[in-house]
Order: structure tokens, then sequence, then C-alpha cells
């Protein structure tokens, strides 16, 4: 493992993982293990009150289900933990007092209530309120660049609640660079101070971000384009420490299927689509979301379709095996522009991935979930998927798709009834029975050669044959092929069906 190059997926464990998450993982996978690196889970649960039971081991199980699971992290220490954030708290104390002593940033102890009367007096005047450079030291604002020394001891010392600000620096020009967004300029008097830590001794995410991402020794920061807007904050930590900061790239947005706004576990529940990758039992209401993995899509399709999520391998090459996909990731293949999630794309992806599978990986998992198929012999279950799959996309439609390959049709469609079945068609069916009891089953082919043998040479339409044939074997005009049906069933169970539907009509 190659140590200069070192990523990390830094989720919060608030509920399930989005599968926008989830492509961000993938891609600091794809990259580490293109670098020979290291890929670090860093669970970032500063935020208590956000927190939700069970939301970390969802996070590991996605990974794991995905098979791009983490180097380091929780239950997989290596030089670099804890690797929980709230496991490290003892540690950015000493980080923030290092800031405050070089003058980088500042005590505040404005009260919610009064940050609230200077947001309404700055929208009262249509301005909007940004706690920096502009008014921090006007004296309204209460902080130490306008308190004395021991003003401020004195207001620790009893117990004042207060926050820690980052002082943001004046009239400069913030140059950062990002991987896939290229050069990006900033006017720092844009920017407010943000919050760092509180006096419950808990750092925000900024501080704990930055203070984690140096101690870890990260190299390069992947991640959401919704944390662009932090870059800056974070570059000007890193010059306040006088670190080194890692390189940034900033994913583009996956958008909703119009194409417009960012996807949405509501735009999945309205258009009938997985947003999570397993399925999520919201412990505050019971409420289910069915993920990927539990509406029947293979893992390997779902990295797959998440990895064109806003890369592109510069070919006309699709199916990429994980591998593939390692050797082909590079980050000058990232879009900037958000990429439109295509509900269809996705199943496209899965039916390729039911292509591949092996026929007798289907039929194990197609035995295991279908009650009708406990006494059945698996090597023929698995002759039936090799005749069904092409038309599958996902497992669950097997047993729609190649019930009568196990069990006679009980009814027969109307509509195919009305469509195959003629005067003369009872009479064309018994002497097809004789021709099929006297038939070679030895092969499909020559089942196949014995009956169209007999339709040629007595002149019958080859539809007046087929088609109430198919009804009689399948119960409507679907299924495989008939030659195919026959061969597995057997002549025998193929006359009884025949003899079925002549005797109800």
């Amino acid at each position: 493992m190659n140590s200069s190059f070192r990523v990390r997926f830094a989720p919060s464990p608030t509920g399930p993982l989005h599968i926008g998450g989830v492509r961000t993982a993938l891609f600091n996978y794809l990259f580490a293990k293109k670098h020979g690196g290291a890929f670090v889970l860093r669970i970032e649960d500063t935020d208590q009150k956000r927190f939700v039971d069970g939301a970390e081991d969802y996070i590991t199980n996605a990974l794991n289900w995905c098979n791009i699971p983490f180097d380091e992290g929780p239950g997989k220490d290596g030089d670099f933990g804890p690797y929980r954030q709230s496991e490290r708290k003892h540690l950015y104390k000493q980080y923030v007092d290092l800031l405050l002593e070089n003058n980088k940033a500042y005590y505040a102890f404005d009260t919610a209530e009064a940050l609230d009367l200077e947001r309404k007096n700055h929208e009262a005047k249509g301005k909007t309120f940004i706690y920096n450079w502009h008014n921090r030291s006007r004296g309204r604002l209460v902080n130490s660049l306008v308190l004395s020394k021991e003003e401020v001891a004195e207001k620790i010392a009893n117990g004042e609640d207060y926050v820690v600000r980052f002082l943001a620096p004046q009239d400069e020009t913030l140059e950062l660079t990002d991987r896939i967004r290229g050069t990006i300029t900033i006017d720092t008097n844009t920017l407010d101070d943000k919050v760092l830590f509180k006096s419950d001794g808990m750092p925000t995410y900024h501080l704990a971000n930055v203070v984690d991402d140096y101690l870890m020794k990260i190299t390069h920061v992947i991640r959401g384009e919704e944390w662009l807007p932090s870059l800056a904050l974070h570059q000007l930590l890193y010059n306040a420490f006088e670190w080194k900061a890692p390189e940034f790239a900033h994913l583009p947005l996956i958008l909703k299927p119009t194409g417009k706004g960012k996807l949405s576990k509501r735009d999945g529940d309205k258009l009938g689509f997985p947003v999570f990758p397993l399925s999520w039992e919201d412990p505050s209401n019971a409420s289910v979301s069915k993920g990927y993995k539990e509406s029947g899509y293979f893992a390997e399709a779902v990295v797959n379709f998440l990895a064109f999520l806003g890369w592109n391998p510069g070919t006309e090459q699709e199916l990429f095996s994980l591998s593939e996909l390692v050797e082909a990731f590079d980050l000058k293949n990232v879009n900037k522009a958000g990429a439109r999630f295509d509900p269809e794309k996705t199943k496209w992806f899965n039916h390729q991935y039911m292509q591949k599978t092996a026929n007798e990986d289907l039929a194990t998992a197609f035995i295991n979930a279908t009650s009708e198929l406990s006494a059945i012999d698996p090597s023929y279950v698995e002759l039936v998927i090799g005749h069904i799959k092409e038309r599958a996309t996902f497992p669950s439609e097997f047993w729609g798709l190649s019930h009568y390959f196990f069990k006679a049709p009980e009814t027969f469609a109307e509509a195919a009834l009305k469509k195959a079945w003629k005067a003369h068609s009872k009479e064309l069916m018994q002497e097809l029975i004789v021709v099929l009891e006297t038939a070679d089953d030895s092969t499909v082919e020559s089942l196949q050669t014995t009956i169209k043998e007999w339709i040629t040479k007595n002149e019958i339409g080859f539809g007046k044959i087929m088609m109430p044939l198919r009804v009689a074997l399948v119960g409507a005009l679907k299924g495989a092929g008939v030659f195919d049906i026959i061969y597995l069933i057997g002549k025998n169970e193929s006359v009884k069906r025949i003899q079925t539907l002549i005797d109800r009509h």
C-alpha cells in the first residue's frame, strides 16, 4: 500500500447512506486503489443531536455490499485512530487554542437572541447579516476583539456560553485549486467568521474536518459539490495552522431524472426507484425505505451505474468490473456539470449483469426465494433460468417468466384463446398429440424437425398450430420458445396440457 496516497469517506451517522454518498465513497475507493493508497472511513458524529442509532452499521454494511470496503476505520484500526470524531474530541481543544494564541480566531459571546436581532435589523434595510470584518469590531457584537482580556476571562470563568470564531482575513484574494474545477478565486471580504468550537467542548464540522484530515495524513479530499462553499474556509484554516493542505476535488451533484435539482428520497418515492443501497427502517416512525439490494439489483450493477454518474472513461465502454473501474478511473474524466440520474439506465445495467451472472447462481437464489421450487431439481431450474433470464431485469421476475415450466396452467387467457383457438383447432391439436407421442424428444432440434415437417407435409398454416400449442403449454401467447418448453417439461406433460385445453374448449 502506497501511504503517500490517503483518501477518506467521512459520512455523518444521521440516517441511511444516500446513493450520492455511495458514489462519493466509490470515487474515493477507486482513486485510492488506482494509486495503491488507503481508503479511510471516518464517522463524523460530532453532532450528537442528529445521531441516529444503527446509521453507522448501515454505512459499513452498505460499503461491504458494494464491495468497496474501507482499509482503515471503526473496527479496522490503523495508525491514525480513533476513527469516530466523538472519540477524538479531546484532540480539538489544543488546536483551537493554537488559533486563539496566534490571533487567527476569537471568542464570541453573542446570544442567539442578539444575533437574531442583528439579522432582522439587516433584513429591514434589505441587507444580509454576515458576522465578519464588517461588523465584528463595531461594538454591537460581543467578542474578544472588543472586550479586554480580563473581561473575556471573567465571562469564561462565570460559565457564559461562547463560541470560537475563525478570524477570516480582510481585503485578500484567495486562489484555490480544485482537481475537477480548476482555479477558483475568492474575495475574502465575502466570507463570514465561521464558528469552529463551542463552549460545550465540541468542535464544529469545519475545525474537526481539517484537524482530522491533517492528523490522518489525508492527501486528497474527494467530496460532494455541496462542500465547495466550505473550501475557502478549509484552505484558510490550513494556512492559519501553517499546514500543507491536501488536494481537493469536488464531485458534481447527482440530479433528479428531470435534470433539475438535486436527487432526493422524494424523487425515488414518487417515481418508484430506490435511493439507498440497502433497505432502511426509520427508527423514529418504523417506515421502511427499500434499497437497491432488496429491489433485486446486483451490487456490481449499482457500482457500475454510480461510476457513470459524473465520470466517463473517455471510451464507448459502459460495462466495467470493479477492477476495470480501478484501472480506468481518473479525476481528469470527472465532469463539473451535474449528472442526471436515469432510472431506466440503472435497470439496463442490472439487465446486463443479469446476463453475465452464472445460471447456477441465479437458480440457487431463485429456489431460495420461491417456495414452489423447494422440491425441484436445481439442475432443472438452472436450465429454465437459461431460457428466461434474457427477458428479466430482476430476479423477482423469474417466477412470472417461468412458472409454466414447473406447473401446468390452471387458466387460459381469454384474449389469447380468442386469437389462437379457431373452429379447426380442436382437430389439429388432437392430430398434434399423435405426432408428439411418437416424436423423438432426445433434443430440441429433433422435436422441432418432427413437428415442422408434419405441418409442412399437411400444408397447415404455421400459426394454426403454434398459437394454440403455446396457449396450451403456457396459458397465454407468451413465454420461451415452444420447442424449448416441450423439451424441458417433456412430451408426456406437453400432451397432457394440450389435452386439457381440448377438453375445456
